[in-house]
């Protein structure tokens, strides 16, 4: 990796030129900015993608199997040396400003999305890296509160951020953690490690199927031009730190008590059947999702890798009826979505149809046929907007790569 000691504006705009992506017009607004308000250019730039997960939801703090893809929307950050310990952080994206010192170790503050960078900068800290203060302006394509990882988005770029500022590359795995664990004692939410690993590991035209307990990958080809990865926003925001979460992973805890095993990973379908009387039903049906999901998992890997679409679609709509009946992590508005989808169907060019993310609200993702992704959109706004008078958005996403220095 090249670290360039200027991320140069006109070269921004020449690629600009080329290129009308919205990552680059928003890495150019950035360092824009950066100039207008610093009156210099940044001279560190960074970014890492959001993510949409295929199969396997509330499978990660399980120590269970995923399978998500890095999306092509990103969160950049451009900074430069503010010449004392002094971190000041400008989002476009929401307007706000934070400011805090490096002086002490970095501690939780407001406005409260500042504490996804400043967690990860408490775990550069608590490494002894040499951290000096830095002014910054982030800006980000990715939905926030969508169920795409706007968060860890957000720690994966900061931490790619430091590495360039510090010329000292993390092995990725540790990278991940850290940004886990910003999120963990910073943010307030106990997520799994697959939103953290997707952002640092990503790879272009692939899935990546994670092994949440041995912390094993494998890529997942995902390159058929024939396919499409449809991600319907409903526009109804999800909060992870309003409760429901926490009940979960409380509720996943007891099921793994009351089966006697370290995690509901190690739990077969079998066991849980034999323990029928013995467990509160709430937990049976929480822990009936768990066992049922990482099973449908693995077989959609398979079936990504074999191209199978059909399949592949069939256990996507068996994964959101799980989620909606036994987890009971869907809403009316992403059943909604998932209904329209099926009423498409394959001859539609739906293969299949499923919500993604922490649920309560977000987003579903949908596999479906290139050659009628247009009619599908229109399809899906219309009849989506009828039900709930909510107006979705939609986008289409290839896989892309994961965390990187922006290079002038």
């Amino acid at each position: 990796m090249v670290y360039k000691s200027n991320f140069n504006i006109a070269n921004a705009k020449a690629a600009i030129a080329k290129s009308k992506s919205s990552n680059q017009r928003s890495e150019f607004r950035a360092a824009d900015i950066f100039l207008k308000i610093y009156n210099e250019n940044p001279r560190w730039a960074a970014s890492a993608p959001g993510r949409v997960n295929l199969i396997g939801d509330h499978t990660d703090y399980n120590d269970g199997f995923v399978l998500p893809m890095a999306l092509d929307r990103r969160t950049t950050i451009v900074a430069g040396p503010s010449g004392d310990k002094k971190v000041t952080l400008h989002d476009l994206t929401v307007g706000e400003t934070a400011s805090f010192s490096l002086g002490a170790k970095v501690t939780c503050g407001e406005p409260p999305w500042s504490n996804y960078v400043r967690g990860v900068i408490a775990g550069f800290q608590n490494l002894n890296l040499p951290l000096v203060g830095f002014n910054a302006v982030l800006h980000s394509t990715v939905p926030l509160g969508g169920g795409l990882s706007s968060s860890a988005a957000l720690e994966v770029a900061t931490a790619t951020l430091l590495e360039a500022m510090i010329r000292q590359k993390l092995d990725p795995v540790k990278k991940a953690l850290l940004c886990q664990k910003a999120e963990h004692d910073y943010a307030g939410v106990r997520c799994g490690i697959m939103d953290q690993f997707i952002s640092v590991m990503g790879h272009k035209n692939h899935l990546l199927l994670l092994d949440c307990r041995t912390r094993e990958t494998k890529l997942v080809a995902m390159s058929d031009p024939s396919v499409e990865v449809l991600i319907v926003n409903t526009n109804l925001r999800h909060k992870l730190t309003d409760g429901e979460y926490g009940k979960r992973r409380a509720q996943c805890e007891a099921a793994a008590s009351a089966l006697k095993v370290p995690a509901l990973r190690d739990a077969t379908m079998k066991m849980l059947k034999a323990a029928t009387r013995q467990i509160d039903p709430l937990i049976f049906r929480r822990a009936r999702h768990v066992i049922s999901e990482n099973s449908r998992t693995k077989r959609a890997a398979k079936s990504f890798s074999s191209g199978d679409w059909r399949k592949v679609g069939e256990l996507m709509y068996a994964s959101h009826a799980s989620l909606r009946d036994d987890y009971e992590v869907s809403c009316p508005e992403l059943d909604a979505v998932v209904e329209i989808a099926q009423a498409i169907g394959v001859t539609g060019g739906v293969m299949g149809c499923r919500m993604t993310g922490g649920g309560f609200g977000g987003c579903a993702v949908a596999l479906v046929k290139t050659a009628q992704v247009e009619a599908i959109t229109r399809r899906v706004t219309e009849d989506y907007q009828q039900r709930t008078n909510i107006i979705p958005t939609l986008f289409v996403s290839c896989a892309g790569d994961g965390a990187t220095t922006i290079k002038s």
